[in-house]
Parts: C-alpha cells; structure tokens; sequence
C-alpha cells in the first residue's frame, strides 16, 4: 500500500488550524493573488508563513495554490509574488501554466510543484511530460474513471504521485475550466473570480416570444441544469487505494472550520480504520455516511469514478444545500469562573443543547449553562455575529473543540 495523504483546503489562517488538528496530513491554502479561489479570504505572506510554521510544528505539509491561466500582464507579478513566497517556505506550489511553472522552477528550484487539475490531465503520457520537466506531482482531471487512474499509475514513475479530488463541489465545465461566469457576469473564474453560474436557476425562451418561458426538465418554471451533486467517496477507501492514487484531496476553500472539519475528521477515521483493519472500516460505513453529512453539503455522488455520470448526479429543482448543523463557534482559551472563549458563528442561548465535536471522534451533547459577554456580564444569548462569549458548558473542553447545533 502507498502512503496516503489527506489534504484538505483552507481558506484563512483559523481554518488552517482546524484542518491541521483534524487530521489533514496536508493542507493547500491560496495567496492574496494567482490563486483560482480569490474570493475566499486567503493569506497574507505574513499569514502564510505563520501558518506555514504552526503546520510543520505538527508534522502537516503545506501547498501554495497558484493556478490561475495567466495572461501577459500577470507574468510580472507573478515573479514578484514567488520572489515574495522564498520567505515563506511552503512545501509545494500548485500550479497549472507552463509560463508560471517554468517562473516557479527558476525562482524557487528547491520546492516542490504539484500540476493542478486546470492542466487537463488525463492521461499517463501527460503526467510523463511533467515529470520529464520536474514536476512531482500532478492532480488528475476530474473526469477521469478509477480505472483510468490506476492505468496512469502502471504507467508512470514509481516517484510519480498521483493527486485526485475525492470529496467536494464539482464544476460543471471541462477540468474546471468555465467560461459562464466571464461570459455571464465578466468575471473570468480562470483567474480566480467565478460567480458559480452553475448553481444559477435557467429557463428556456424562443427568440420571438420573449418573456414567455418554456417548460424544461423538471421545473415546469426552470430547472438548475448545470448543478451537480457533491463528490463523496468515503464508502470507497478501499477502490482509492487500490487505484494507486498518493493524495486524496478535499474541495472546499471556500468553506467554514465546521466543514473543514468534519470532513477532515471523517476522512481521517476512514483512512486509518482501513489500514488498521479493511473489515472494520467496512462495519462502519454507515457511521462514516452519518459523520460526513453532518456538515453542509449538496447531495452526493461518486462522480466520474465508476463510469461517466448519469442524469442522478445533477440536482434539478433547488440549488440549495443539505444542512443538519449549524456552526457555533471555536473553543478559543478559558477565562476561569466564566467558561470557554468563543467567537459566535451563530446565536444560540443559554439552556440550549448543543454539540462539542472533537478532534478524536467524540461528539458530546452538553446544555449551555451560562453565557457572558466579554465584560463578564451574564446573558441569555449574543445579539451581534462574531461577538466574544464565555460559555458555561458544564464540561471539560478543549482548544479547537467545535461548537455546533442539530438543525432536524
């Protein structure tokens, strides 16, 4: 069995945190620019390197993401920018254009580069070119079978590693590569600006009848034709493996520490039960598929693993999320005769039962005993987001415990 990494996205330093003490044995974070996630909150050079430290002192890797598709008047910036990451120390770049991959390798010699999944790569003689050109790692295309996965693997180097995203959103066009959001809405999400179009509701109308929809598929008033279901594979450990695949990566760098973790925290579990015992990973699967949905997701699907997708993998009437929890806040140091310092997330009160999920597995139902502001005055609950509290839980707790409430 070839070691297997779990790497999980993070989109600020706080989740970056929550992804090391879940159980990533990796993480890929994006700078302020070049990175194919510029909405998400992303890292300073002085973030990166903080969280960059704080990783490697608990034996995680970090990757820096810089995967756009240049254009001419990047290229410069783009050299400043990697110029700026010798400072920071990362353990691979993440790229995708040949232009800021040859930049890469004669700016930062010493540190590794993963080919993104933009590159488009789908077979075993493309991941052989960027090998021959000192690649260590490329991320396999989206829509390739396992199958497939394990012919590349047959096919290339045994230093060769293969990535593959194995649990979150699927992007609807080629390798990610869309052109609806530049088209739709004049922001190129090749370059780090998509507004998802995807998820948007379409109807259809003839030309000479405008303001007069037809019924589509579905929804006799539209139907959200581009919108997939979430990836998830966590019933399929074993299939992963057996591929050849190195790096099971997690989508999701624009998502929250509770999503982060959970789905870190489940994965891990899964990993670590198969290699202890294939037998006992597979008694608990239904366990693993209560864990992994205790976050927000969009329905499930294996994707294009077991074949090409069918009309099942698409959501057709809503493009709203499954959501069972609700995230509270973070365990952030304990003021004594208060309780525990949290950051609210959302509101809950006093006399609420709410959940601590913890980084080993163990969840734990408590009743919130008490609330106080950050003056130390009793309250019922925090009237403003991202309020400082400290909560009676009636409890021992921990650092990066996770606050979280059922939502059915």
């Amino acid at each position: 069995m070839r070691d297997i990494e779990l790497l999980i996205p993070a989109n600020s330093p706080e989740v970056l945190k929550i992804a090391v003490i879940y159980g990533a044995d990796a993480v890929y974070i994006g700078g302020e620019a070049f990175s194919l996630r510029a909405g998400a909150k992303n890292f300073s050079i002085e973030e990166m390197k903080q969280g960059i430290e704080f990783a490697h002192s608990h034996n995680v890797k970090v990757y820096v993401t810089s995967n756009i598709l240049a254009h001419n008047r990047d290229l410069d910036d783009v050299r400043k920018y990697f110029e700026e990451l010798k400072q920071v120390n990362p353990d691979a770049l993440i790229i995708s254009d040949p232009a800021i991959f040859t930049m890469a390798k004669d700016i930062l010699p010493d540190i590794d580069i993963h080919i993104s999944t933009q590159a488009n790569n789908t077979n075993y003689g493309t991941f052989n070119f960027w090998h021959g050109l000192g690649a260590a790692r490329v991320v396999t295309a989206r829509e390739l079978s396992l199958e497939e996965i394990k012919e590349i693997r047959e096919n290339i180097p045994e230093d060769m590693e293969i990535e593959t995203f194995i649990h979150g959103a699927m992007c609807i066009s080629y390798s990610g590569r869309c052109l609806l959001s530049s088209f739709m809405a004049g922001r190129d999400a090749n370059r780090g600006q998509c507004t998802h179009p995807c998820r948007w509701k379409y109807v259809l109308m003839e030309e000479s009848r405008p303001g007069e929809y037809m019924p589509v598929y579905e929804n006799e008033r539209g139907t959200y034709i581009f919108n997939s279901k979430d990836l998830c594979m966590i019933e399929h450990i074993p299939e992963l493996i057996e591929a050849g695949i190195d790096s099971f990566k997690v989508e999701g760098r624009m998502k929250t520490a509770l999503y982060v973790a959970t789905v870190a925290r489940t994965y891990r579990m899964a990993i670590d039960d198969y290699k202890k015992s294939p037998e006992y990973y597979a008694g608990r699967l239904d366990y693993y598929r209560e864990e992994i949905s205790k976050c927000t997701y969009r329905q499930y699907t294996t994707g294009f693993f077991f074949g090409k997708p069918d009309e099942n993998t698409q959501i057709y009437d809503s493009n709203t999320y499954e959501t069972n929890y609700i995230y509270l806040g973070i365990i952030d140091g304990k003021k004594e005769g208060y309780g525990y310092r949290v950051e609210q997330k959302n509101k809950f009160t006093c006399g609420e039962e709410i959940e601590v999920m913890k980084p080993s597995g163990e969840n734990v139902i408590v009743t919130v005993k008490a609330i106080y502001d950050e003056n130390g005055v009793a309250v019922e609950s925090a009237p403003h987001p991202k309020q400082i509290l400290y909560v009676d839980l009636g409890i021992e707790a921990e650092d990066y415990d996770i606050l979280r409430r059922k939502t059915i």
